[in-house]
């Protein structure tokens, strides 16, 4: 009885206690082992799909920087002129090779406006043209897309981001899955004209299965990434606008739940008791790994809104937080700075682009020891920099916080050895009395920025109405220059005597260009010279004044004709060649014209410059320093310099002693006299400018100087006043040449 009570105690346990317990445990372990399952599978799902997406996210950013990059050469005039005159010199180095290496192109195709290929870089170099033809079925049809984007005028992509229509697709290259972004090549200026749908186009080509692979393995933590043909495991589908499928990126997938559950399953076999424990650590291991994730994502959108050259936010950043800014109406001024290195490109030239990168580092690194913890500076690219002030202690802050900037690009800077100098130049715009939207702020900020470069650089400048106004001046007196040079009978090149201080007989002329404008009257070389530089129109000035001087010098007995020339016109390569035809046409020997450089062309000892000096002194024209001990060279520099003459510059015959024995200074009197004494030295005659006294033209002659030239001895005179000076009788054919000339007939600005 007994033993049937035990078992049937034993068996009331067995279902009563033994068999729930066991069925609550292995109900428990079941719903356990289910939830983790499905966790894991949600978690690796999850996992995979951000993978996908940040793969998406970042080919869909290389299209954009892609189609950015090429804009950097695509909107440019000289590309315009370059590539319709067919300069492939000029085509690999701006619009290939250097793509090539700066952005990391492999390849680069330029069309003509019917579609043909006019130049090919692949394989990093520049190959035939035919080269297109084997990717000509991929790229035609984008290429057609674009075209009649540009006939039907469609701006719909043009903001303040992209400057040009576009198109870019994904295609296999050459076997290889790439991404293909199509621009036109424009003008960015209303001087060059395009007929819409005649343009040039820029095809940029770059491989998903090259570098990028590397890049997203590095940067973004994926295993295994590879590209195929094919899918296996995760992969994300390489797809074009037409819903084609080109190929896969496949990698080995993040599973943070598969791993978590390798270790949580034994630990549920052995303890059953411990699978609550179990679940807990999964749920704090999965939100470790679901924090990772989202640091991850935090970091693709720091890269997104940071430069990643400086680590300063970027133009897109900058934006964002200023128009928060103003949205607060804040009761106090800001200002809005336009931040530009001065002689950025020089460094570049000549130290290269690693040397540039390590100088804009550092000037960041300077600007930022200047702001304030609530002030925001940004890299907007190249050398351009954008600053937020918070002017807390109103606008003698912001002006004080300017100055310091100016003051610390002005320090010379340390890279690779090299001992650089450059400076900034700054506009400011101030919130609420310049504007109180972005837009309108940055706008009048890069006014003033211009406004800061054009009164010299190294300088900061504070927008005002009358900025406004002179820049409006300043291309209005562009404009009418243009005009003069189409042939309007302004233009007009004077004639000022030098003469012998021995014998005091007249030995030659300087050139001189005038322009007369029709309401203006007479306008000062001081105010279009520069805007002709800056404005590209230099060389056709130059070769207007040269031109003439040459004609009207050819009919004098034997005097020279001196005529200034700028360091632009000297980087053409072709400038001696020009130089060549003007002295065959007009028939002047050459040894009877010197042409006037500056102390820096002068010095330039390699490159196009010297190439130019050399080939014009080897055909018999005479080369002077004009202005010298102005710009940088020494007076030992004399040892060194290739030329025939030194013109001493006015500044130090002005302070020469007049006859009262009061005025004059005794230094400029020695630096003369010590120019005259190493050039007669060195076998180089010398002419002394701007004599107006007796007293300098006694002191100048005593000290042994050879030629003088002022209003002493006369003033600049027009060609009808010169040839009356020396005597000069011109036949009425000769007249004529002259006054077509003289109208500018052929010289196109």
């Amino acid at each position: 009885m007994n033993k049937k009570r035990q078992v049937k105690g034993r068996s009331r346990f067995y279902l009563t206690r033994a068999v729930p317990a066991l069925a609550l445990t292995l109900l428990i372990g079941l719903g356990v082992l289910a939830l983790l399952v499905w966790a894991s599978k949600e978690t690796d799902e999850a996992s995979h799909e951000r993978q996908a997406r940040l793969v998406r996210l970042v080919i869909s950013q290389l299209q954009s920087e892609l189609a950015h990059h090429q804009e950097s050469a695509t909107v440019w005039d000289d590309a315009v002129i370059e590539v319709r005159a067919g300069n492939f010199t000029w085509i690999d180095e701006n619009l290939g090779t250097w793509m090539h290496d700066y952005f990391g192109f492999d390849g680069v195709y330029i069309l003509d406006p019917s579609d043909r290929a006019l130049y090919a870089f692949t394989d990093g170099a520049m190959a035939s043209q035919y080269a297109y033809d084997a990717i000509q079925s991929e790229i035609a049809p984008l290429a057609e897309e674009l075209r009649a984007k540009l006939i039907a005028g469609d701006d719909s992509q043009i903001n303040e981001q992209v400057l040009t229509s576009g198109v870019s697709d994904l295609a296999v290259i050459r076997e290889h899955p790439a991404v293909v972004s199509i621009k036109p090549i424009v003008p960015h200026s209303e001087f060059v004209q395009q007929e819409p749908g005649q343009e040039y186009l820029h095809v940029a080509i770059r491989f998903l299965d090259g570098s990028l692979i590397e890049e997203l393995q590095n940067d973004y933590m994926f295993e295994a990434l590879h590209f195929s043909w094919t899918p296996d495991g995760s992969n994300q589908p390489l797809t074009t606008s037409e819903g084609r499928t080109i190929g896969y990126f496949v990698w080995q997938p993040y599973r943070p739940g598969s791993a978590v559950m390798g270790s949580v399953i034994p630990v549920l076999i052995v303890v059953i008791v411990l699978a609550l424990a179990a679940i807990a650590l999964f749920l704090v291991l999965h939100d470790k790994r679901s924090k990772k994730l989202e640091e991850s994502e935090d970091r693709i959108r720091y890269l997104a809104l940071h430069d990643p050259l400086t680590d300063l936010p970027n133009r897109m950043f900058f934006n964002e937080n200023v128009d928060q800014r103003l949205a607060e109406r804040p009761t106090g001024p800001l200002g809005l700075l336009y931040l530009d290195l001065d002689r950025f490109k020089q460094v570049n030239d000549t130290l290269g682009h690693p040397a540039g990168d390590a100088l804009i580092r550092e000037f960041a690194q300077r600007l930022t020891k200047i702001v304030r913890s609530d002030d925001f500076v940004a890299r907007i690219g190249g050398d351009e920099f954008t600053v937020m002030l918070n002017g807390r202690g109103g606008e003698k802050e912001i002006d004080a916080l300017c100055r310091r900037m100016v003051e610390a690009a002005g320090e010379p800077f340390q890279i690779e050895g090299n001992t650089i100098f450059v400076g900034v130049s700054i506009g400011a715009a101030l919130y609420p009395q310049d504007g109180i939207d972005r837009i309108n702020l940055l706008r009048k900020a890069d006014v003033a920025l211009y406004y800061s470069k054009a009164a010299g650089r190294g300088r900061y400048s504070f927008f005002s109405d009358s900025m406004d106004e002179t820049l409006g001046l300043r291309r209005k007196t562009e404009m009418d220059l243009r005009t003069a040079l189409l042939g309007q009978n302004q233009l007009s090149v004077y004639y000022q005597p030098v003469q012998s201080a021995r014998t005091r007989q007249i030995v030659g002329c300087e050139a001189l260009l005038r322009w007369h404008h029709p309401e203006s009257g007479w306008i000062s070389p001081e105010l279009f010279i520069p805007i002709a530089e800056e404005a590209g129109l230099i060389e056709d000035l130059g070769q207007f004044a040269l031109r003439k001087a040459c004609a009207a010098a050819a009919k004098w007995p034997g005097l020279s004709i001196a005529v200034n020339v700028s360091g632009v016109e000297l980087s053409n390569p072709a400038y001696a060649a020009k130089v060549g035809q003007v002295l065959l046409s007009s028939g002047l020997a050459p040894s009877r014209l010197e042409l006037e450089i500056t102390e820096s062309a002068a010095a330039d000892e390699s490159g196009v410059v010297a190439e130019n000096l050399r080939a014009l002194r080897e055909r018999g024209v005479r080369i002077a320093i004009d202005d010298f001990g102005t710009g940088f060279s020494s007076l030992g520099r004399l040892k060194s310099l290739n030329v025939d003459r030194i013109k001493i510059d006015r500044c130090f015959v002005d302070g020469l002693k007049d006859g009262s024995k009061v005025t004059g200074r005794a230094d400029d009197e020695a630096i003369i006299r010590a120019i005259i004494d190493l050039a007669h030295a060195r076998h180089l005659e010398t002419t002394a400018e701007g004599v107006e006294t007796p007293a300098q033209d006694e002191a100048l002659i005593s000290m042994g100087c050879d030629d003088l030239q002022g209003f002493l001895y006369a003033r600049p005179m027009p060609l009808k006043d010169i040839d009356m000076l020396l005597g000069i009788q011109r036949d009425a054919t000769v007249r004529g040449a002259l006054s077509e000339d003289e109208r500018g007939t052929g010289t196109q600005a």
